[in-house]
């Protein structure tokens, strides 16, 4: 495993990290001893990062994590989220009482007294203008329940208006081979502030794995069966925004170009690292054999500067005119 600073933390944190969307709910069936295995198999491999949220699977994520901990002592950093707890999404939400309340909650689920990193769950983008909301968060720095604080953000400006606020340590965001527009200034930015860059959604949603077809079903409580419009959350957060089938026809150029040594998941974990700005891509894994897969990509060779073109010229054919201007 590879390692990286994580912003101004002084933390090392293992390049592919392991986000807890999926073992907490809304991918599916999932079954916590097997959540549990891929956990442990991840720690065995060298990743010291787990990025979760107060909302997946109502703290079920916080709660295994919180075991795992229990399992390997301090050797772990876990970072959670605060925001959508809300009923429904509104900038005078995210006041001292809710953020409290949603922030005690975090505390008992993780069985701590202290939270690593908070970020804020993409809240509205209003919440980014408004300084007295970070003002709290640094208050609970003080008060001794967070250590670090963040953001989690849907959209490029939301990044660069965060990092005006000089203890926001780290940017969650959306990067990957179909999102690539935060690469054209965020990083920049975010590297002059020395702020740490989480890559989630790095797969697309289990698109570019490249094992879905037109005929892949998912099931009711799947996002990737009722969010594709946003019915739920953002719909940037489903397939990173792209039309099933405009991302099944760039997956099947991305193929053709993948490296033989790498599975489709491993080519596309590997291009994220490519970005010096990153401190890590937070995959999901519900089985020990995912984790594994994904964790591989860490080691593996560094992407020619041909393939690195062939992939931004399979984004700007079919993926930039529906996506990069929206977030």
């Amino acid at each position: 495993m590879e390692y990286c600073t994580l912003g101004r933390t002084g933390w090392k944190v293992s390049e592919i990290s392991f986000g807890s969307w999926a073992i907490g709910g809304t991918w599916g069936e999932v079954d916590d001893s097997e959540s549990l295995a891929a956990l442990r198999r991840a720690v065995e491999l060298g990743v010291n990062f787990f990025d979760t949220a107060d909302v997946y699977g109502d703290g079920r994520s916080e709660r295994l994590l919180a075991r795992l901990k229990r399992e390997c002592g301090e050797e772990i950093h876990i970072a959670t989220k605060a925001g959508r707890r809300l009923d429904h999404q509104y900038a005078e939400g995210y006041n001292r009482a809710n953020l409290e309340e949603f922030v005690g909650r975090s505390l008992k689920n993780l069985e701590t007294d202290c939270i690593d990193l908070l970020q804020l769950h993409c809240p509205p983008t209003e919440v980014f203008y408004m300084p007295e909301v970070f003002g709290i968060l640094d208050d609970m720095v003080q008060q001794g329940k967070l250590r670090y604080y963040g953001v989690s953000v849907e959209k490029v400006e939301e990044g660069l208006k965060a990092l005006e606020y000089p203890n926001v340590q780290t940017i969650q965001v959306i990067f990957n081979i179909f999102r690539q527009r935060p690469a054209d200034l965020l990083f920049e930015q975010a590297k002059k502030h020395q702020v740490g860059i989480l890559a989630r959604v790095p797969l697309s949603s289990g698109m570019l794995t490249g094992k879905f077809k037109k005929d892949s079903a998912f099931s009711k409580d799947d996002h990737r069966a009722f969010n594709r419009e946003g019915a739920a959350f953002d719909r940037g957060e489903t397939f990173s925004g792209v039309d099933y089938e405009t991302g099944l026809q760039a997956v099947e150029e991305l193929k053709q170009i993948c490296p033989k040594d790498m599975s489709m998941a491993q080519f596309a974990l590997r291009w994220i690292l490519m970005f010096d700005a990153v401190s890590c891509a937070i995959p999901g894994a519900k089985r020990p054999s995912q984790a594994e897969e994904n964790i591989a990509a860490a080691n593996m060779p560094a992407l020619s500067k041909e393939t690195m073109q062939q992939t931004r010229a399979i984004y700007e054919k079919y993926i930039r005119p529906l996506v990069h201007q929206y977030w």
